[in-house]
């Protein structure tokens, strides 16, 4: 044998040399999971604040679109009143500039714009004493027109000797229509529509419909209410405004004016609502659809929502649903 010739590795030897390589493959091993487990935990946080910020900033765009509507009918009911609208309108200019900022979402805060919220409702509920005053105002000075105008009358009529005639006359035609108005009170309170049997339906991106009233928010890509209207002979047999409101968990109105949404008079209160339809009434227990779409892009944050329905100045039903 030649006595330059390499030993070969002892078995032993190449045994520990495939343990240490063995330790190695299984270090790297671990090392690469941690990381892809990191990277992984990374992306899902980011995930929940991304989500987060679009419900913030869906939340108080809603909101702000909501006050410019009322916004809108105050300074509108303001000016038929006589009043004065400047404070108002630099309001409403301030009112655009925030909509726009929103634009930027990358400087959003959640918080500034609750304060700002919040300093807009508190400054539209002085309008509403505002309002009132000039209500009551204007409503003082028709009583005031109509005095001196009955005085004038008295006079003239005491001159041609009718007084007495006038006046009971006058008590006649008071009684008369008194019980005609409280006649037409009782009837109108008779024929007004009850929506029974209100179903929320939940219809996803795909036209698949779903029921039970408890509903995920990703499968929310159109609301369905089914409801049914019973016959009443003393309601008339036409077209009917069927108004509804879609209040979210935190008490708004989703308000949407590029969806079909606006503001109606309702016991003497400006309201906003989500959406109307006008049917055909033929009073035979009737079943009435409506539909609303919001869009994938704006999507329902969890809670209990309410639906109110009204129709010829009444509340005629509402109903709820759940998001998940």
């Amino acid at each position: 044998m030649n006595n330059f010739e390499a030993k070969r590795p002892e078995p032993q030897d190449r045994n520990s040399l495939y343990k240490i390589g063995l330790l190695i493959a299984t270090c790297i091993i671990i090392i690469l999971a941690y990381m892809l487990y990191t990277a992984t935990q990374k992306t899902n946080n980011q995930d929940v604040i991304i989500n987060q910020k679009i419900e913030e900033l869906t939340w108080v765009r809603t909101r702000l679109d909501s006050i410019s509507t009322q916004l809108d009918a105050k300074i509108s009911e303001i000016k038929d009143l006589g009043g004065k609208v400047e404070e108002l309108e630099r309001l409403k200019a301030k009112l655009a500039k925030d909509q726009l900022a929103l634009r930027n979402t990358s400087e959003f805060d959640k918080t500034q714009y609750e304060d700002k919220i919040n300093e807009y409702i508190a400054l539209l509920a002085e309008k509403d004493q505002l309002i009132a005053q000039l209500r009551s105002e204007n409503e003082s000075l028709v009583k005031e027109k109509g005095i001196l105008a009955q005085e004038k009358e008295g006079v003239i009529r005491e001159n041609t000797g009718l007084k007495v005639e006038k006046e009971e006359l006058s008590k006649s035609i008071e009684e008369v229509s008194s019980k005609n108005e409280e006649l037409k009170k009782k009837i109108r309170v008779g024929a007004q529509l009850k929506a029974q049997n209100i179903q929320v339906l939940a219809v996803n991106s795909r036209g698949k419909v779903q029921d039970g009233g408890k509903y995920k928010s990703k499968k929310v890509s159109q609301l369905l209410v089914v409801f049914n209207l019973p016959s009443n002979p003393i309601a008339d047999q036409n077209d009917k405004e069927i108004i509804m409101r879609l209040i979210d968990p935190d008490g708004a109105v989703i308000s949407d004016s590029a969806l079909g949404s606006g503001i109606f008079n309702f016991e003497g209160k400006e309201l906003a609502y989500t959406s109307k339809k006008v049917i055909d009434y033929t009073s035979n227990d009737q079943k009435v659809e409506m539909i609303f779409t919001r869009g994938e892009a704006v999507p329902y944050r969890s809670g209990n929502y309410i639906i109110e329905l009204y129709a010829e100045g009444f509340k005629i039903g509402q109903g709820n649903f759940i998001v998940k």
